[in-house]
Parts: C-alpha cells; sequence; structure tokens
C-alpha cells in the first residue's frame, strides 16, 4: 500500500512538471529560445521579466505582439514576426511567460 503511495506521488509530481518542460520546449522548437532567456537577457528580455511587466490580462495584447514582431518595448532591438507559429501555440507560449516560465 506505501509503496502504490509513493508512487502515484511520484507520478503526480512529474505530471505536473510536464506543461513546463513543454512549454519550454514548445519556446525552444518555435525559436524563442534563440533570443530569449527564463531568467536572463540575451538578445530579448528575460521570460521572467517579461513577467513582472505585464499581467494575465494582457495576454491577447503580448500574443498579437509576438506574432506581429516589433520593436521599442524593451529597446530598439526587433523581435522578429512569428506569424508560422500556430495561435493556439503563441497562447500557450505567452501563458507559460506570464506565469514566470516555471
Amino acid at each position: 500500500m506505501k509503496s502504490v503511495l509513493i508512487s502515484a506521488l511520484v507520478a503526480a509530481g512529474v505530471m505536473a512538471s510536464a506543461p513546463a518542460f513543454a512549454n519550454k520546449d514548445l519556446a525552444t522548437k518555435s525559436g524563442c529560445m534563440a533570443c530569449h532567456a527564463v531568467d536572463k537577457k540575451l538578445v530579448g528580455p528575460a521570460y521572467q521579466d517579461v513577467a513582472k511587466k505585464y499581467k494575465a490580462s494582457d495576454e491577447a495584447m503580448l500574443v498579437a505582439k509576438v506574432k506581429a514582431g516589433g520593436k521599442g518595448v524593451w529597446g530598439q532591438i526587433p523581435m522578429p514576426p512569428n506569424a508560422a507559429v500556430k495561435e493556439a501555440d503563441l497562447h500557450t507560449l505567452v501563458k507559460w511567460i506570464l506565469a514566470g516560465a516555471k
């Protein structure tokens, strides 16, 4: 009985952390991690800094910004448009970033 409980807890922990890994993988697959990192500025801002600046209510605006690209929000280095990334994936990525990219 004890081993079943421990196995269930381990499985729950793995499942709870899976979305974070999946979203980082999605960010890598989508090309985002080439210019961004979770906790430090690269070419673009750290995702944790983005999470500090924006709220969940900014999701639609950020999805549009990521899709269209642009410059001027974090400096003069432009972010290229990401029009090839699926709309659902953009929402997933932005939600992950706003949650602190954890």
